[in-house]
Order: structure tokens, then C-alpha cells, then sequence
């Protein structure tokens, strides 16, 4: 009997692939390029084909990778009769708390604390429960410390997130 890598835990990864891509449950973890290929998996007998599974994954890489490089839009469904103008904006706000930024290539990035910061503004106004609210010409405009050999976010996903955020606040007037 030949053995293979785990289906069970092959399947597993590539349906959490295939959700970050779009095309699959919407309520799955996200998976980043990094973490496939750094994935292993346990040998079964009549497991998947190593060689097979290898191949397949890089190209899930390539288009993860791909992903990433395009702007954010989290403006997915504008406000309709069926969902409330104020709720979809708390979607969004969701949405923003739950970001999560790669790290800064080669040691450098924007400072953690400082997206942080105007993230939680973000959040702050579109709930509606601040007296500064950012605007979208703001996050367009901001500019970010840079660090270097110290922790940070990896700029290109922080200004393609920020974009698509942007593009909400306009909807909040």
C-alpha cells in the first residue's frame, strides 16, 4: 500500500484556501501564501500523492500571492432595504477589528502601533461614536512611520486595505 499526505488535513487546508480566494464558505480563517508553504502534513496510508499535492498548493501560492497584491474592497454589499445603512457599517467596523497585516519584509514596515491606532478611528467612525471621524480623503492622505529591525505591518497590505476602507467612508457621508 502506498502512503501520502493526510487527506483529511490536505482537504482541510485547501477548502480555507479556496475561502481566502473567494470560492468557497465566507466563515473559514484566512490563509496566507506564507502559511501554505510552511504547511506539512502527516503521512496516511492511501494518502494523497505528495507530488500531486505539492504541485497544487504552489499554484495556490501563486494566486494567493496574486490576491494580495490587488486592492482590498471591502465595500462588498452596499446598504439595501435588507440590511439597515447603520448595520452594514458596523459589518464594516467588524471587519476592520478583525485585520490581520503580514509582517514588514526584510525588516521593515509600518509601525504597528500607529495603524493600530488609526484603525481603532476607523472603527470609532464608522460606528458613528466619534467626534473626530476620519475622513476617507484622510486615510487616503495618511502617511505611516516606517521601522526597521523591529516589528511592523507589510506597507503594501496596510495602503490596499486602507484603499478599500476609504472607499467605505464615502458611503458614510
Amino acid at each position: 500500500m502506498r502512503s501520502g499526505y493526510d487527506p483529511v488535513q490536505v482537504d482541510a487546508l485547501i477548502e480555507r484556501i479556496e475561502a481566502t480566494l473567494g470560492r468557497g464558505a465566507l466563515d473559514l480563517e484566512p490563509v496566507t501564501a506564507d502559511e501554505v508553504r510552511s504547511a506539512t502534513f502527516a503521512s496516511r496510508r492511501r494518502g494523497y500523492q505528495e507530488t500531486a499535492v505539492d504541485f497544487a498548493l504552489e499554484a495556490f501560492v501563486v494566486a494567493l500571492e496574486t490576491m494580495a497584491k490587488r486592492p482590498v474592497r471591502l465595500a462588498l454589499a452596499e446598504p439595501t432595504g435588507e440590511l439597515l445603512r447603520e448595520e452594514w457599517f458596523e459589518s464594516q467596523a467588524g471587519r476592520v477589528e478583525k485585520v490581520v497585516f503580514r509582517p514588514g519584509r526584510l525588516g521593515t514596515g509600518y509601525d504597528e502601533d500607529e495603524v493600530d491606532a488609526f484603525l481603532d478611528r476607523i472603527v470609532a467612525t464608522l460606528r458613528g461614536t466619534t467626534g473626530r471621524p476620519v475622513t476617507a480623503e484622510e486615510v487616503r492622505e495618511v502617511k505611516f512611520a516606517t521601522v526597521v529591525f523591529r516589528p511592523g505591518y507589510l506597507i503594501t497590505d496596510v495602503d490596499a486595505f486602507l484603499s478599500g476602507i476609504a472607499d467605505v467612508l464615502e458611503q458614510r457621508g
